[in-house]
């Protein structure tokens, strides 16, 4: 296998007691770190209406974070395109590619990001069709590439500004049904693990055999994200992995209000079918100490046969979250970046 890349998913998380604007500067402190640290590209995410996640404009982000690193790639992941007009997501990566050259992503969705009365004021003409979906992926693409069908729109017209590269097209998936998309319209392909523990592997080794070349990509490309947390203390372990169970099952009941402390997840008795639903989202996490952490990554990426893996990483000790990725760079002997 070759070298296994690491990469990071962001959502700017409003930790227990913080702040909106403390969330946003831990994302670019994160940023920062990752470049410095050799991390291959840092994606951040679209939510809306969730009290404790900042992230719901990630254009705007991703603009500010380039600007404050200088290697790392930057990108959503992803857009929820149904939420948007085609034409002006088109201009908005464009636009970055422009003031970035080389260094922007452009990750694209199918789900709204938030509950549907959300997605509907985003878009009023959102119909949550996939016929409607797979039409705004080739207006997509035609609108990136300059690539236009005789006759259609995109002939008359362009999205600006006009450039010497265009960003990279990553569909993202947690169900599977995206990766015949990306096969078909020749992108990248990132699974969400973090989302369903599920059918990954399949997801992927499917996209592979049914990939159709494209002007943008010649080969397929794939990775795979996953929730992540690396500590060399293992109770320092043990009492993420307890307050993230939690966590999955508060989110899962439709609960936005903030997750209790510690102390008082310790003492909470589960019912029996939260355990199994517990037992479940295990699925959707890895933890451990370094050591551990290369053996469980090691052998998801041989299962998905892929060289990266995107982590998210979601606590309230902000510390334990900058280390654990310094605990991965080190282990997997990332090339650090300097200037």
């Amino acid at each position: 296998m070759k070298k296994i890349r690491l990469s990071i998913l962001d959502q700017s998380h409003v930790r227990l007691g913080s702040t909106t604007e403390q969330a946003l500067q831990e994302t670019r402190t994160l940023a920062v770190l990752a470049d410095q640290l050799g991390y291959e590209r840092f994606w951040v995410s679209e939510h809306h209406n969730i009290p404790n996640i900042a992230g719901s404009t990630p254009e705007v982000l991703i603009a500010y974070l380039a600007g404050q690193t200088r290697h790392i790639r930057l990108g959503a992941a992803g857009i929820m395109l149904p939420n948007h007009s085609t034409l002006k997501v088109a201009e908005n990566f464009r636009m970055l590619e422009a003031l970035f050259p080389g260094r922007i992503d452009l990750g694209i969705g199918r789900a709204p990001g938030g509950d549907r009365l959300t997605a509907r004021l985003l878009n009023p003409q959102n119909s949550f069709s996939e016929s409607e979906f797979i039409q705004q992926i080739k207006d997509l693409k035609h609108f990136i590439s300059d690539h236009a069908e005789p006759g259609s729109v995109q002939e008359k017209v362009k999205a600006m500004p006009q450039a010497e590269t265009v960003p990279p097209v990553w569909l993202l998936t947690s169900s599977g049904g995206s990766a015949q998309l990306a096969a078909w319209f020749g992108t990248a392909l990132s699974f969400a693990q973090f989302i369903n523990p599920n059918g990954g592997p399949e997801a992927v080794a499917q996209y592979r055999a049914n990939f159709r070349p494209s002007a943008e990509l010649k080969a397929p490309e794939a990775n795979f994200s996953i929730f992540a947390f690396c500590s060399e203390d293992d109770a320092v372990i043990e009492r993420w992995k307890a307050e993230f169970d939690y966590r999955l099952l508060h989110i899962e009941r439709g609960r936005d209000t903030p997750i209790p402390s510690y102390e008082e997840i310790e003492q909470i008795e589960y019912m029996p079918d939260e355990q199994l639903r517990i037992n479940y989202n295990r699925g959707r996490m890895i933890c451990g100490t370094p050591e551990s952490m290369r053996q469980q990554i090691e052998a998801l990426c041989a299962q998905y046969g892929v060289n990266e893996i995107v982590l998210s990483t979601i606590a309230e000790d902000a510390a334990a979250r900058m280390e654990s990725f310094r605990l991965l760079a080190k282990e997997f002997r990332l090339e650090p970046r300097h200037s």
